[in-house]
């Protein structure tokens, strides 16, 4: 079953909808790390809700949705950019979590965690800077949180069904749109009430094991619905040896020697995609004096 995000509208009603199903690019985002399974579940759902909001979002750039934890689990970071191109992450410290773990006892234990949403442009321009909304995490799951950021933060009605597993990363968007007296005729005023309650149905089996299309037709098949483009997210790590460069460039060049005399190289893993990259004492003075980040040393990958 392909990755897709399928979009739609209801006819005549300021509500819109999406389903997003991703297997494979959830499974390479997180091949290479060992969470547990609460952990991956979280994250997952910030995957799925993530991709869900960026979607609709005109901005030329990176959505980056954070959470930071007092529990446990101290960061969990999921980056999309336009095209659904998505990478994540999670920190996680030394303590022992139960595969029963709350999100309350892993990220918000003492109350103190936050949840961002960032907008980092890839061009700034007049009109699209740089924009950071943060919000107490409130609630008890991670649809919670991002429903209370999204009515806090955008003024916006939104329903999410949110579910992850090993294999799967899915999610059911919902919102009701401000009415600004656009070129849509507002026909159906019940149609938010209805696409709720409706949603509200859909449980965490059907969400990870069905098709978005098979989805929609089960929870909106009475409706009149207009499709919208369907979208293919997909795992890509933005990680390379520039900016790798450019993290070493900025630590300063005392700090990086001192690196490279005590260990030879100075070997940086992406907390992404695990890719590792190496440099040593030429590549640093190359660095330093003519600012060039190309390999001299071999980029591995595990």
């Amino acid at each position: 079953m392909e990755d897709r995000l399928l979009r739609f509208l209801f006819h005549g009603a300021p509500v819109r909808g999406e389903l997003v199903r991703m297997s494979q690019s959830w499974r390479q985002m997180t091949a290479h790390h060992e969470y547990p399974a609460p952990v991956k579940q979280l994250l997952g759902e910030m995957v799925a809700a993530a991709a869900l909001l960026a979607s609709n979002i005109k901005f030329n750039g990176a959505l980056v949705m954070q959470v930071h934890g007092d529990g446990p689990v101290k960061l969990l970071v999921v980056e999309v950019q336009p095209d659904l191109a998505l990478r994540a992450t999670a920190k996680v410290g030394d303590e022992p979590i139960t595969d029963t773990a709350t999100m309350r006892e892993l990220i918000n234990r003492a109350g103190r965690g936050r949840f961002a949403i960032t907008l980092d442009p890839r061009d700034p321009k007049p009109g699209q800077q740089p924009y950071q909304g943060i919000v107490p995490l409130d609630g008890e799951t991670m649809a919670d949180v991002l429903e209370t950021y999204m009515r806090q933060s955008e003024q916006l009605d939104t329903k999410l069904v949110l579910a992850a597993d090993n294999d799967v990363s899915a999610g059911l968007l919902l919102q009701r749109l401000p009415d600004h007296g656009g070129a849509q005729v507002i026909t159906d005023e019940d149609a938010w009430d209805r696409a709720t309650m409706l949603g509200g149905t859909l449980n965490r089996d059907e969400l990870l094991r069905l098709a978005p299309e098979v989805l929609v037709r089960r929870l909106y098949g009475q409706e009149q619905l207009d499709p919208q483009a369907t979208l293919a997210p997909r795992f890509a790590c933005r990680c390379s040896r520039e900016r790798i460069g450019r993290m070493l460039i900025s630590l300063g060049r005392p700090e990086v020697d001192s690196i490279i005399e005590e260990m030879q190289t100075v070997t940086v893993t992406c907390d992404f995609c695990n890719r590792k990259y190496s440099f040593d004492a030429v590549d640093v003075t190359q660095l330093f004096t003519r600012g060039d980040t190309e390999p001299a040393s071999q980029t591995t990958r595990h």
